[in-house]
């Protein structure tokens, strides 16, 4: 007699992202000290505008002169000038819901047609609840290049500022809605 076993049911991402994938530096795409370097802070909130403090944030940038030490870069894989730059970040979020990213502020890109992108850095975030990550681009308010982004372009001119940095004491500011009123805009990659 054969038995049939039942579907898996779908898990979600976290809440036990602070196990293993979390560590000390992971905040750091730049070490402390880095010439022109900053952090990007902010809060990640619910659709009621709790926040959300068991969620994860990672970040993926290009180095300060648009270049990536990848082999999906389309000029070819470079290090980066700056010492100690690793192109991705990991923190996060408090009992407030705050994470923080220690950054350089990323170099425009081209795109394979010829066009180029403003700088910007995309963000996955990871929490309970969330049965994928979600992605977002972070923009600098007050870059000239905005206005011609080829992906910024697409993007309802309403809801453009749901992905632009505001500038902080010690570098940018940048909230993630998850939901509702203002929700920041999310790419399906």
């Amino acid at each position: 007699m054969s038995e049939s076993l039942g579907v898996t049911p779908a898990q979600t991402v976290g809440p036990y992202l602070h196990i293993g994938l979390s560590w000390p530096d992971g905040p750091y795409v730049v070490p402390e000290g880095t010439p022109g370097a900053f952090w990007l802070r902010g809060r990640i909130v619910d659709g009621t505008g709790a926040a959300v403090v068991d969620a994860m944030v990672e970040s993926w940038q290009a180095d300060p002169d648009g270049r990536f030490d990848h082999p999906d870069d389309p000029r070819g894989a470079r290090p980066s000038a700056v010492p100690g730059f690793r192109g991705f970040g990991r923190s996060e979020t408090d009992t407030e819901g705050r994470y923080a990213l220690h950054i350089v502020k990323p170099g425009p890109l081209p795109t394979f047609d010829g066009d180029t992108e403003a700088p910007h850095l995309t963000l996955s975030v990871f929490g309970r609840g969330l049965l994928h990550r979600l992605v977002t681009r972070v923009y600098f308010s007050g870059e000239a290049a905005n206005a011609t982004d080829p992906v910024l372009r697409t993007v309802d001119p309403q809801r453009r500022d749901t992905l632009l940095a505001r500038p902080a004491t010690d570098g940018f500011q940048f909230d993630i809605r998850l939901q509702g009123e203002h929700e920041t805009v999310f790419f399906a990659v």
